[in-house]
């Protein structure tokens, strides 16, 4: 079965060439996908609240069809994902940006049904405008309640964040413009990050709620994770629901298609410098910056520690750039030139995030359909590069 093979290290290259596959590549798996999906759906139908697909984590929209099956809409960090999710997605757009700008605004009314703003004045510069061409409008708040370790650039509520409005500076004035509230604080967690989060936001901000139509809790939440306690989650939102009279809206992005997608390479050459070096055709740069930026360890298959397994090396991109590196990992086989290399859990934050520094080839996208045919979704070469210049 193809499934079984993409399930597995053994992809000859024979079969690659068959299937037009050259490394690197993407590869999404529409059946995972489905069932993170069906996860979320259940959520929705038994508490009624609404679940949107973040988009910045995920927006691959020749799969929106089969997904829009199953969640309200989606959300957008400015004006081109809005309109993306509007004209490929359907459902409710959301929008949110920490600042508009005036010469995008109008169009954005075109796509969003829902503007969340970052301040007061933001509300007070756009929210009647917003409001005259009929949508829902919210302000992001920040609860000053940090959860996280070690996710410092993902964190909303570090000390200093331009991101949400802090109880001090809450402007009362704007109240009869909003219909919502926002906060979105967490990153890869669990629903107890969850609970606390809700209770430091309900005793600075659970007042301003029983005016409010709805109350966005963001994304962050690793519902689909094996470990998330779903139980919990429901009740707090239920709490919500049932003490405020508001729709609750959550905007996962990581969730919907968490362990849901592959990046392929494979390795070049392999050089030695104290340890022993896989330079492969895909870059920790180009192809997955949260490598570099969180910094961030991809899960890869078959792989261990380094000096976990009996052969180790550095897996390192093919740029320019010296710090270029993927991380240790160690194998129970050795590497060499052809070797193919599967990379986990690389639909999210991975190909929305692709660049061409260097005049990198982006990797092929491509859909592994739930009848174990593949679907190649875009190809990239040299235009790709040259026009972004």
């Amino acid at each position: 079965m193809i499934r079984n093979s993409m399930a597995e290290k053994e992809i000859s290259e024979n079969w690659m060439n068959e299937k037009g596959l050259r490394t690197p590549f993407f590869l999404i798996d529409e059946e995972k996908i489905l069932g993170n999906l069906q996860i979320l759906k259940s959520i929705q139908d038994e508490t009624g609240c609404k679940i949107l697909l973040a988009q910045k984590a995920f927006s691959s929209y020749e799969c929106y069809p089969f997904m829009r099956e199953y969640l309200a809409g989606t959300t957008a960090s400015g004006l081109y994902e809005a309109r993306l999710g509007k004209e490929e997605f359907g459902g409710e757009t959301h929008v949110f940006e920490p600042a508009y700008r005036e010469d995008e605004f109008r169009e954005i009314l075109m796509y969003a049904d829902d503007i969340v703003f970052n301040s007061p004045s933001q509300v007070k510069q756009f929210g009647n405008l917003a409001k005259e061409s009929g949508k829902s409008i919210g302000l992001r708040v920040n609860p000053e309640c940090s959860t996280q370790e070690g996710h410092e650039i993902y964190d909303p509520c570090g000390a200093g964040s331009r991101l949400g409005t802090v109880i001090s500076e809450f402007d009362e004035e704007i109240l009869p413009l909003l219909d919502g509230l926002h906060f979105h604080t967490l990153c890869e967690q669990n629903s107890d990050d969850l609970e606390k989060t809700a209770r430091a936001f309900e005793e600075k901000f659970g007042k301003y709620l029983y005016n409010m139509k709805w109350l966005n809790m963001g994304g962050g939440h690793h519902i689909t994770r094996d470990d998330y306690d779903i139980s919990l989650l429901k009740k707090i939102i239920n709490h919500f629901q049932d003490t405020y009279g508001v729709t609750v809206y959550l905007e996962p992005g990581e969730a919907v298609v968490l362990n849901a997608g592959y990046l392929w390479t494979g390795v070049l050459d392999i050089v030695h410098n104290g340890i022993d070096i896989a330079i492969l055709d895909t870059s920790a740069a180009c192809h997955m910056p949260d490598v570099l930026e969180m910094p961030y360890r991809p899960p890869i298959f078959e792989s261990g520690e380094a000096n976990e397994k009996k052969y180790t090396y550095r897996l390192a991109g093919p740029t320019c750039l010296a710090g270029d590196v993927i991380g240790d990992y160690s194998f129970d086989y050795p590497l060499e030139k052809g070797s193919k290399i599967r990379l986990d859990d690389m639909a999210l934050y991975t190909i929305v995030k692709t660049n061409t520094f260097n005049g990198m080839r982006l990797p092929d996208i491509n859909l592994l359909k739930r009848d174990g045919s593949i679907k190649k979704l875009k190809s990239f070469g040299y235009d790709d590069f040259k026009c972004r210049l």
